[in-house]
């Protein structure tokens, strides 16, 4: 009989994974996705501007708050990223086409989110993967 041993130690890279998605995961919910729930007036602007009625700052910040807890579940963080990923690249697309500024916010926590879907791409494929027991 062998036995395995599973090592508790964790990485410093793994460390910066994991404070990059609470970070990140707390900026998107808290900062960004409760204003635009609550009616914050900068939100309710922009959306105007947008012309897409209400309807849609709703709908983006359900998407921001459930993808900031995603991110703070190591299961399914990776998919959370990857969401995140093509929303930030509609919202880059309304920021430089229609809102004329900020262009680089998006961009930029955009890419971070690529970093955390790239180094949680084994979990991406877990969660596809996964059947159900009868």
């Amino acid at each position: 009989m062998t036995a395995t041993t599973v090592s508790t130690t964790r990485s410093p890279a793994r460390i910066a994974l994991c404070a990059l998605q609470v970070v990140l995961g707390l900026f998107l919910a808290v900062g960004s996705g409760l204003p635009k729930l609550f009616g914050e007036a900068s939100a309710v602007q922009i959306f105007d501007q947008v012309g897409a009625g209400q309807w849609l700052r709703y709908a983006i910040g359900l998407c921001e708050v459930a993808g900031g807890i995603g991110l703070l579940v190591p299961l399914v963080a990776g998919l959370a990223a990857t969401c995140f990923v093509a929303l930030l690249i509609g919202a880059t697309v309304v920021q430089v086409t229609v809102v004329h500024a900020y262009w680089y916010t998006p961009v930029i926590i955009g890419l971070l989110m690529a970093v955390v879907a790239w180094a949680r791409r084994t979990e991406i494929t877990a969660v596809f993967r996964r059947r159900r027991r009868p």
